[in-house]
Parts: C-alpha cells; sequence; structure tokens
C-alpha cells in the first residue's frame, strides 16, 4: 500500500470508531430512566476524541495517546479546529476520565449528556468537512 492509501486506512478507522461511539451514545439515551449518563457523557468525549485524531492522522500529524480534547486541539491548524470553547473542551475530557470514577463530584444528568452529545455531533460535522470522501463512505 502506498502512504497515501494507508492514511486513508487508518483516518477510516478513526471515524468507524468515532461513529461507534455516537450511535451507542445516542442510544443509550433512548434508556429513558435507565439511561446512564455517565456512560453517554462517555461516549460522547471518545467521538470527539476520536474525530480530532482522525482529523490529525489525515494531516499527517503525529499525537500523543492522551484523552486531553485540548491538548488535541492544540495540534491542528487553525482552520481545521472545532468550534469547541475552552470550557467545552475541559468539560469533554473530564467524561473521559474523572467522571467516570467513583469521587467528590455531581452525578451526571440528562442535560450533562444530552450537552455532550450535541457537541459530538457538532464535532463531527465539522471534522467531516476536512476529510477526504472515501473515508466517509
Amino acid at each position: 500500500m502506498s502512504d497515501q492509501a494507508d492514511r486513508v486506512h487508518v483516518v477510516r478507522q478513526w471515524v468507524e470508531k468515532a461513529e461507534e461511539d455516537l450511535v451507542t451514545a445516542e442510544h443509550s439515551l433512548t434508556l429513558r430512566e435507565r439511561c446512564p449518563f455517565t456512560t453517554v457523557c462517555f461516549h460522547a468525549q471518545q467521538c470527539v476524541e476520536k474525530y480530532i485524531k482522525a482529523l490529525l492522522a489525515c494531516q499527517s500529524i503525529d499525537f500523543p495517546k492522551i484523552h486531553d480534547i485540548g491538548e488535541l486541539i492544540e495540534l491542528l491548524p487553525s482552520d481545521f479546529k472545532p468550534p469547541l470553547t475552552i470550557a467545552q473542551q475541559e468539560e469533554l475530557s473530564d467524561h473521559a476520565t474523572v467522571s467516570r470514577y467513583p469521587g467528590e463530584r455531581e452525578p451526571l444528568s440528562r442535560a450533562n449528556a444530552e450537552g455532550a452529545v450535541g457537541l459530538a455531533r457538532t464535532v463531527r460535522e465539522a471534522v467531516r468537512t476536512h476529510l477526504p470522501r472515501e473515508v466517509l463512505d
């Protein structure tokens, strides 16, 4: 395989995994009173993280194995940065680690979960405009 074909393959894999996370988050929201809000927020964060990593891979930008959305966004060229505030980046990053474990934190609510999924959809839409068509099919 050529370098371009390899890159397309890797980017497609990141996109597929991001889509799986979004589907999981959206489906979990349909569970009404049994909805695991922490799980929804985690998968929304994972969707965002993986879409950003897909874009980084597409641009041939190396990235560390981290879950910090802000640090990953900093690696992107300014024209490619998704529309997330610093507060939104921090909140999403917390969903990857802090909110998944017991501790002194307010429980997540349906509003938190729906907000996280909304951010994931926003990032998905923004990132997909920069990805080649062959990775989106």
